[in-house]
């Protein structure tokens, strides 16, 4: 189905702007880091259009209008968004659709996601919707758009064409998007000093009235120095390379190298000097951002004197804050001092595309896949079977505690009363036979019982593994097999991938909470070893790990709080192909030796390994 017209963006002689004494409805968008431009709310595009009234280069505080919005602002002369506790930046833009779109309508189309909340569609996809369904159609196809998505209007539901899977989508009322007439005022018409009236006391606004405060005075300062240095110095002749600051930044500079022959010409940001004259130029509010330059170029093309500072450091090592790099980002932009914000490099997740002919089975390691095996329970293993197999009876106890129940030994288990097991009396005390630490048989019975009960026990004092020890993995599969590329610090060798694939599913009696759904992000992941000796023997044990379901387990992600969702267990990997920016990557002199240890912590060693 062809995309229709209404609700397309109006762009007149490449600015963005409505035409004169023509309605249109703005929606203010951030641009995600996939590239898509994501609406902000009705009531949040409100908020900053009043903001802009009464002040086109100043600052919005989002958290005013939206409490989950706290920490961001917006800086309308650089048209970024501006995370205060982490200095990242996104760039905004402002958008015109047509008052009998969806935003202008106050419709919102939805779509259910893995956590059973609801997530908005990109705006140019919701008025492309809500157009189909106000004209009736059965169904909509969103592959002229990009998505292989197929609506259908009848069932309510999204279909991936390729996958097959379907999702939930709604369609909500709420406020209509902000209505303008006619055109935006002209650059030299726009105001520079800051926004009249009585400011807020919130400690957010503080901080940006202070801030404005002081961009304010370096850019009367930087004013001062123009007009007397550039455009009233006389007999000025010759060629002046300057740096021309950029109206807007995408992430990786502020600024383009330009030159002028046989003139003095000075181009600060919005302030521009030459001839005696001078006037101020107005910011784009509707340009995205200026083209993106690699990171080797900018680099190099740094002039000297012009300071880089980080916007995000992902490591966090290095000499300036992020948020305090991109407030001074803001402030030098806006006093139209030359700086190049930089972000670090991005971490090399994986390798180059391979062919599968390149793929080749690793050395000495049989097969090239694995699947979780299914659970299951030895036949004529109680719990009293498995605590009498590993321990030997003490006829003398010691007065000390038991550090399972924290009675003393001498005395009867403190589950006494609680669990009552033939020929384990309360009072009766054990030895394990590897570390010789002592517990009540009782206690050991109660541990196991509240555990895998996969017929081994760990000692809860110094952690020693009695029998095979398994986990709670959901079903996966595990690839691996060698790619022609070196890992940084292992030049010499090649390197073995590993490919875990977990869906999510329905949690089972051994998981968290039977019978709830689980997701899994970031599935397919891939990890890698070196394909020398050691590499091979970590593989080979973290086979044997994953056959024990001790890989992944169902828990809160510590990274995104999210509950009920596939986590590492205790067993690190290498997930970075080519750098270690978030330290999950080569090179790494001690991680073969590390990973080898926690692998020993979960009872698989080298022992058990098959010849």
């Amino acid at each position: 189905m062809a995309r229709p017209g209404s609700g397309v963006l109006v762009s007149v002689n490449g600015l963005g702007y409505p035409p004169q004494n023509l309605a249109r409805v703005v929606v203010w968008e951030w641009l995600n880091e996939h590239g898509r431009w994501r609406p902000y709310s009705a009531a949040t595009c409100h908020h900053i259009e009043n903001v802009l009234k009464g002040d086109v280069r100043g600052t919005v505080v989002l958290g005013q209008v939206d409490a989950q919005l706290a920490s961001y602002i917006i800086d309308l002369q650089s048209m970024h968004q501006f995370r205060q506790d982490t200095g990242t930046m996104r760039p905004v833009h402002r958008n015109f659709y047509e008052p009998s779109s969806a935003p202008g309508k106050g419709v919102v189309w939805e779509w259910e996601n893995d956590s059973g909340s609801w997530t908005p569609y990109d705006m140019e996809i919701c008025v492309t919707i809500q157009n189909a369904y106000e004209k009736q159609h059965p169904w909509l196809d969103l592959t002229s758009l990009g998505f292989c998505y197929l609506i259908d209007f009848n069932s309510m539901v999204q279909t991936n064409r390729q996958s097959q899977r379907k999702r939930r989508l709604r369609r909500r009322m709420d406020l209509a998007y902000p209505l303008i007439m006619g055109s935006i005022p002209k650059s030299q018409s726009w105001p520079v000093g800051a926004s009249s009236g009585q400011p807020c006391s919130c400690q957010q606004c503080i901080l940006v009235n202070s801030t404005r405060a002081a961009s304010n005075a370096i850019l009367a300062s930087q004013r001062r120095k123009l007009y007397g240095g550039a455009a009233g110095a006389p007999g000025a002749t010759g060629t002046l390379n300057v740096v021309r600051q950029s109206n807007t930044f995408a992430g990786t500079t502020l600024w383009s190298p330009t030159s002028g022959a046989g003139s003095n010409n000075i181009q600060h940001n919005n302030i521009s000097a030459g001839s005696g004259q001078a006037k101020v130029e107005q910011n784009n509010l509707n340009r995205p951002g200026t083209q993106r330059i690699s990171m080797g170029t900018a680099r190099g093309a740094i002039p000297p004197g012009v300071p880089a500072l980080p916007v995000k450091n992902l490591t966090g090592s290095g000499p300036v804050h992020p948020a305090i790099a991109g407030m001074t980002g803001i402030l030098m932009c806006a006093a139209g001092l030359p700086v190049c914000l930089t972000r670090a490099p991005k971490p090399i997740l994986h390798p180059p595309p391979i062919n599968k002919s390149d793929m080749k089975p690793v050395p000495g390691v049989n097969g090239i896949r694995r699947k979780t095996k299914k659970k299951h329970l030895r036949k004529g293993k109680t719990p009293e079977d498995v605590v009498r197999r590993y321990t030997e009876k003490v006829k003398v106890a010691p007065d000390e505690d038991c550090t399972i129940c924290m009675e003393r030994l001498v005395t009867s288990s403190g589950y006494e009363g609680v669990l009552q097991h033939k020929g384990i009396k309360p009072e009766m005390v054990g030895k394990l036979g590897k570390c010789g630490h002592i517990y009540h048989l009782l206690c050991l019975v109660a541990m196991y019982n509240n555990g895998n009960k996969d017929g081994s026990l760990q000692c809860p004092t110094c952690k020693a593994i009695y029998g095979e020890k398994t986990g709670t993995q959901p079903p996966g599969k595990m690839d691996y097999h060698v790619i022609p590329h070196c890992l940084p610090g292992y030049l010499e060798a090649k390197t073995i991938r590993i490919v875990y694939d977990i869906p999510a599913g329905i949690q089972a009696t051994e998981h968290p909470n039977p019978g709830k759904k689980f997701s899994a992000r970031g599935f397919p992941r891939h990890c890698y070893l070196p394909d020398n000796d050691k590499g091979r023997k970590v593989l080979k044990l973290l086979i044997m790990a994953w056959d024990r379901r001790l890989i992944f387990t169902i828990d809160t992600s510590s990274t995104t709080g999210e509950s009920d969702t596939v986590v590492w267990n205790e067993i690190h990997h290498k997930t970075e192909f080519g750098s270690n920016l978030t330290g999950h990557g080569y090179p790494d002199p001690n991680y073969l030796d590390n990973v080898l240890t926690e692998l020993s912590a979960q009872g698989v060693v080298e022992d058990n390994l098959k010849d």
